[in-house]
């Protein structure tokens, strides 16, 4: 079977590093920019009907050429290996993502077409997307089920701390998504230097944080055009 790439998304995730590791982590809205040949209004008929929709995409910036039975989450601190398809690695056989986002409106646009407008996305910018599925409540939740090592992680969160002189650098549209994003802990679980300053990129930002005592403070904030 072959795959088609039917959109491409859209956001601030310019880099790997701080990508919510779970979809609905942050709130930071996303486009889903579908191909020329899927720009049909047809296609999309009665999707805001639905609140939530999956999406199912590739990891095209994980790609590797062997096959590994097991990986490291790193979210079990990077030393314990489980079998891949008891994770969400990026690294798998056929790099498939599947992702649950929030519909919250339709941009018409004169160029592209119909835009879905979405939040909670943890995907990257740019990344194909070959199919869209609405989300059924009745059939796709089971709030009782087993969560197993993923569920000792539930609720995971760092106090935030920005400094005034950078909190002000930030647009206000910004600090809560970025409040977000850093709240998660962008580190791999088995870096844990509390005098490291670590980096990542979301839109034009350029960040760096530190991490002690459960706290992550933004240490640097730089402006840029890259996004």
């Amino acid at each position: 079977m072959e795959l088609e790439v039917i959109a491409k998304i859209e956001n601030g995730f310019v880099s790997k590093f701080g990508i919510p590791r779970q979809s609905g982590l942050c709130s930071a809205v996303s486009k889903i920019v579908f191909e020329p040949k899927y720009r049909i209004h047809e296609a999309i008929r009665g999707i805001e009907e639905f609140e939530r929709l999956w999406l199912i995409w590739e990891f095209s910036e994980a790609k590797s050429s062997e096959f590994s039975p097991t990986v490291r989450p790193p979210r079990l601190g990077g030393n314990k290996r489980v079998g891949v398809f008891a994770t969400r690695s990026p690294f798998r056989p056929n790099y498939l993502g599947l992702t649950c986002v929030k519909l919250i409106g339709i941009e018409n646009t004169p160029d592209r077409g119909e835009v879905l407008l979405v939040t909670g996305a943890d995907i990257l910018n740019g990344t194909p997307i070959f199919d869209i599925k609405p989300y059924i409540p009745y059939a796709d939740s089971y709030p009782d089920a087993r969560g197993g090592f993923a569920e000792e992680l539930k609720g995971y969160a760092l106090e935030v701390e920005i400094p005034e002189g950078l909190l002000e650098k930030i647009s206000p549209e910004d600090i809560g998504e970025i409040r977000e994003i850093l709240s998660a802990d962008p580190r791999p679980s088995y870096q844990n230097d509390p005098e490291r300053v670590y980096c990542f990129e979301y839109k034009d930002y350029s960040l760096g944080f530190s991490v002690s005592g459960g706290k992550i403070r933004l240490t640097k904030l730089e402006r840029g055009e890259k996004a």
